[in-house]
């Protein structure tokens, strides 16, 4: 197993720095086109359960629980022995905004299924994601982050819509009856207390990423942060890290992974803040 990197110890705000789920689809959607007024309301099915089974028996693997334990030590707070991590609750499938909706290519979703989390827990109550991706040597975990947002969310909406995330601000947002409705304080910020319709949030999402898609002039100019960004988004590597926090190397899969998850971090528009994580290669 390769040696961790601490990540930076001042604290950081739960965010994120993730992308779809291969570049190929983000470049597709790099045909310029008009905002439409009427983006379609079907949403890509999430995860099967055999998948999300297997997702969560890889998260939950020896090797996982290993860097869960260093994951949890990380500040000294508690001996890495003593951490005890294991899986509570559902391991759910994460959506995230889709590039081509943002573009306004007829037949995007608002957002697709990219990867299914895990919430882990240690022994002296601190929270984490398991981040468990698909991949061509089958479900591997890419990413360890603090909290448990992606499940929490999920679970706050009560299965009554699609739950997905804008990482670009850390706003999650649940689609129900036609209408983008907020699940946090930066989803109101954005789409108000009562948000919006699918088509107004596709207005809005369009204006603020729409020219700031790789293959954009804001791309070539080395605009790497995206949008309103003060954290670039680690490249891929054997050891990428980040300006507010570190992504590091755990050992738990392949290079192949690690460069697909740097590819994913650099297809999406950028993040506003990042959030403290551990990237697995």
């Amino acid at each position: 197993m390769t040696s961790i990197r601490e990540p930076v110890r001042e604290p950081v705000r739960k965010s994120a720095a993730i992308a779809v789920l291969a570049t190929a689809v983000a470049l597709g959607a790099l045909v310029p086109t008009t905002a439409h007024a009427a983006p379609i309301s079907v949403f890509p099915a999430p995860f099967t359960a055999a998948d999300t089974a297997q997702a969560r028996e890889a998260a939950s693997t020896p090797a996982a629980l290993l860097t869960l334990s260093r994951f949890f030590a990380r500040d000294g707070a508690i001996a890495r022995s003593a951490t005890r991590p294991h899986l509570v609750g559902p391991s759910v499938t994460v959506y995230l905004l889709d590039p081509g909706f943002v573009t306004g290519r007829p037949d995007a979703p608002a957002a697709d299924p990219q990867f299914v989390a895990s919430k882990a827990v240690s022994a002296n109550g601190q929270v984490a994601s398991v981040w468990t991706a698909r991949t061509a040597q089958g479900w591997k975990v890419v990413n360890i982050a603090t909290g448990g947002d992606e499940t929490d969310y999920v679970s706050k909406a009560r299965g009554l819509g699609t739950v997905f995330r804008e990482p670009q601000i850390d706003a999650w947002y649940v689609v129900r009856d036609g209408r983008v409705l907020p699940l946090d304080p930066d989803a109101r910020r954005a789409v108000g207390k009562g948000g919006v319709t699918l088509a107004a949030y596709q207005r809005l999402v369009h204006t603020r990423y729409g020219d700031k898609l790789p293959g954009s002039a804001y791309d070539r100019a080395g605009e790497g942060g995206g949008y309103g960004g003060t954290a670039e988004p680690p490249h891929a590597s054997s050891a990428p890290t980040t300006t507010a926090g570190a992504a590091v190397t755990a050992g738990l899969a392949g290079t192949a992974v690690a460069a697909l998850l740097g590819a994913r971090l650099r297809a999406r528009f950028g993040v506003r803040r990042v959030r403290r994580s551990r990237h697995i290669s």
